[in-house]
């Protein structure tokens, strides 16, 4: 390392010639030079001591003139060292003070590792001089940093467009079956209720006696009940139950037999309960009175089709509510679980068939106050990226936890894990390992921004191959979280 700059005491004013040496003054002309030298001065500092820290006001450009630095930022919690140096001349600090329209922050934290020497210039003077020296240059940087932003920005709401289409198109799916299969219990729902119409007709001509009338009415609400507590019975169970019924039935000389012994043997109708019918009714009405019933049952069964299907809807109309936060603060007291069935009912589309779903989940965690609909935007990024890992098939595991004073919501999958390489960028704006095109754009530096600056909470990343798991960290201590705007 270079000493010719070194030995000066604090406050000190550096030459034209010795700022010459630096490479970033290297080319300027002795005007400029002089501004420099007039309006800078040496600051020393001990090792040990930070010269400024990330986040506060941005108020001087440093110039490294002896000693050891370390340049710093906070990930997660923990302060991550970026850059150690001890050449001459490297700089930091205010380094867009160029630009006026943006707040000026420090973007990292200088520790001093060694007893140091810097070459100290206030950054309004800086700034002053850039637009001055070099307007074209200052023009060219600031149209470049603006433009930069204003891409991201760009890409950033047409991939959650994307994203928004994909969950969309997914919640449609979703919805179309049970609709569909509602309109076709209605259809022949509506054709039953026509041939209980006929057959009622031809019980009740007066060829039945007021008694045995009344004899099936009671027996049709006794065949309703044994259909609405019928065993669940495997495929061989069926076939067997089935063809003893049927052979039965057409000892009865019933015509069409094998066509209603399935809907009789769905509702726990065999051959002893309908011989008691028979006995009842009489051999002559038996066979009308038998069609009256099975429609009976049919209808049953098609209102409860009916009623699956509308309940199906309902409960996905209230979880994308739930997923989207409609009509609701956008900051309340929430219970994650609420918020993960939600999210995964919305993403339950995209589950490939070979795909194993574990919920382990802990009851007994409080509610936690939150930007639930924010939070929603978390669990969807990663359970998304949790599927792409696994491809085809794995295990998808979500668990809820307390440590401490913290609710954690962990998210496993059994993928090929985060490569070495790759897991300290992952939570960099834009980061991603999937193909062009592909991804949520929910990235996990949004993800990050939502949990940790917004809720004062973590996401902590444990990888290995064959099992990865995001763990995020959400406080309980009922302070509100950070504005909208303050993630970033």
């Amino acid at each position: 390392m270079s000493t010719e700059l070194a030995g000066h005491a604090e406050g000190d004013r550096l030459s034209p010639a010795e700022l010459r040496k630096l490479f970033l003054f290297e080319k300027l002309d002795a005007e400029q030079l002089d501004f420099l030298a007039s309006h800078g001065a040496v600051e020393t500092h001990s090792g040990g001591t930070y010269i400024y820290r990330e986040g506060e006001p941005a108020t001087c450009f440093y110039v490294l003139l002896s000693g050891t630095v370390a340049l710093s930022r906070t990930v997660r919690g923990d302060e991550v060292e970026t850059t150690r140096t001890d050449q001459v001349g490297a700089y930091a600090g205010a380094t867009q003070a160029y630009i006026e329209r943006i707040p000026q922050i420090y973007l990292n934290s200088m520790l001093a590792v060694s007893d140091v020497e810097l070459y100290q210039l206030p950054a309004d003077q800086m700034a002053e001089a850039l637009r001055d020296w070099f307007p074209m240059a200052m023009h060219l940087l600031e149209g470049l940093f603006f433009g930069m932003r204003s891409m991201q920005t760009a890409v950033s709401e047409r991939e959650r467009l994307l994203a928004l289409g994909s969950l969309s198109a997914g919640l449609t799916h979703e919805l179309n079956n049970p609709a569909a299969a509602a309109v076709r219990a209605t259809s022949v729902l509506r054709t039953r209720f026509t041939g209980m119409r006929n057959k009622l007709a031809l019980i009740a001509d007066g060829r039945v006696d007021g008694t045995r009338l009344h004899a099936l009415v009671g027996l049709q609400d006794e065949a309703i009940k044994r259909a609405a507590s019928a065993p669940e019975l495997t495929p061989m169970e069926t076939s067997d139950a089935e063809d003893k019924l049927g052979e039965w039935l057409e000892d009865q000389d019933i015509a069409g037999a094998w066509d209603i012994a399935p809907t009789l043997v769905s509702g726990a109708i065999d051959s002893e309960w309908l011989q008691k019918v028979r006995d009842e009714i009489g051999p002559e009405n038996f066979e009308p009175a038998l069609r009256w019933l099975t429609y009976t049952l049919d209808t049953e069964q098609l209102m409860t089709e009916i009623d699956d299907a509308v309940t199906r809807i309902s409960s996905l109309v209230a979880a994308a509510k739930q997923y989207s936060q409609l009509d609701r603060a956008p900051h309340q007291t929430v219970n994650v679980h609420e918020l993960l069935h939600a999210t995964l009912v919305m993403l339950h589309a995209k589950f490939p068939k070979g795909i194993k779903l574990v919920k382990d989940y802990d009851r007994t965690i409080p509610e936690i106050p939150a930007y639930a609909a924010e939070l929603n935007q978390v669990w969807t990024n990663l359970i998304d990226n949790a599927i792409s890992a696994m491809g085809e098939t794995g295990t998808l595991t979500v668990r809820t936890s307390r440590d401490g004073d913290n609710v954690v919501v962990s998210i496993g999958d059994t993928g090929p894990g985060i490569p070495k390489d790759v897991r300290p960028r992952i939570f960099d704006p834009f980061f991603t390992t999937k193909p062009v095109g592909e991804g949520t754009g929910l990235g996990l530096d949004i993800s990050y921004r939502i949990v940790v600056n917004k809720h004062h909470g973590d996401i902590r990343v444990d990888s290995k191959p064959g099992e990865t798991w995001f763990h995020v960290v959400l406080p309980t201590d009922g302070k509100e979280p950070d504005q909208p705007g303050d993630a970033g």
